[in-house]
């Protein structure tokens, strides 16, 4: 495709992930890296500021084959159409192939139960996924079923209009009943792994939260996210003083209440639906897990 840069002193990146639906910015980086991106006729680079009428020509190449085992493995499947699905997914289940689980994630499952009919707009290691949650953290999972699915809810993340809820129990008691956390995230300094509240190398990160229940020394809380950077929850509520229970990531080291991970349900998930823009509203009762330690904090007192 060729566009024409439209503003003076924009990065190249940027205007990419601008203008290209459903691109963002690291796979805009990607392109460029990968020579795919030519601004005049030259080799582009990421960082390369614009000016107007400047000629962009983008080569977006075919995704990659998938060489990944399809496993056959239970699904809790929600909601289903000829576009999408959603997926509650357990906690425990890694969402995509990495070193030490190869044949066991959530997109090996997916390819068992529908074969060749997932989108594969993300490149070979995550066909379908739109968005991802952490392997111990339950709830819902959109899934497409064809790029101009997942172009489109892509597109809702990017602008902040697919709603996404959480439950989680966290530690200490709140004063108010609600409460907005506005802090930048990126990765940690020194534990490549972790992510951290900086202002150095990060991007917004808001995350609304309201008081359910309050227990002896624990709360349980709703989370809305505005954005979704990774692991924002846990690193937000850690970063207020309230990290979430079994967080020995973010929160305290030692397992409490039985739990030695966290906490953490995606219980609501709200999008426009990419063939007629109708609203969807999904729902994931609390696993479990969940409704075991509120059983265990209501007998606490």
């Amino acid at each position: 495709m060729t566009l024409y840069a439209d503003t003076n002193a924009e990065r190249l990146d940027a205007f990419l992930a601008r203008t290209v639906e459903g691109l963002s910015r690291s796979a805009a980086q990607k392109l460029i890296e990968d020579g795919c991106v030519l601004r005049n006729d030259r080799a582009a680079k990421k960082n390369d500021k614009l000016s107007v009428g400047d000629e962009i020509r983008v080569t977006i190449p075919e995704p990659k084959e998938v060489d990944i085992a399809a496993t056959e493995m239970p699904l809790d499947i929600v909601y289903e159409d000829e576009d999408l699905l959603v997926i509650n997914k357990p906690k425990g289940l890694v969402v995509h192939p990495a070193a030490g689980h190869q044949d066991d994630t959530l997109v090996n499952g997916l390819l068992y139960a529908l074969g060749d009919d997932l989108s594969g707009i993300n490149g070979e290691l995550r066909p379908g996924i739109v968005h991802r949650i952490d392997k111990d953290t339950s709830g819902l999972l959109a899934v497409a079923k064809n790029d101009r699915a997942h172009t489109f809810l892509a597109s809702q993340l990017k602008d902040h209009t697919m709603a996404r809820t959480y439950e989680a129990i966290v530690c200490g008691s709140f004063r108010e009943d609600s409460g907005t956390v506005d802090a930048p995230i990126g990765r940690h300094p020194s534990d490549r792994k972790k992510m951290t509240v900086t202002e150095r190398n990060s991007k917004r990160a808001v995350t609304h939260w309201e008081v359910v229940a309050r227990y002896r020394g624990y709360t349980h809380v709703r989370c809305k996210l505005e954005t979704g950077r990774t692991h924002q929850i846990r690193v937000h509520m850690a970063h207020i003083g309230h990290p979430i229970l079994g967080d020995t990531v973010y929160g305290r080291k030692k397992p409490e209440l039985g739990q030695s991970s966290q906490v953490l349900h995606a219980g609501a998930l709200c999008f426009y639906h990419p063939r007629d823009g109708r609203p969807v509203m999904v729902f994931a009762p609390l696993p479990d897990y969940f409704q075991e330690v509120l059983q265990k904090l209501e007998r606490m007192g």
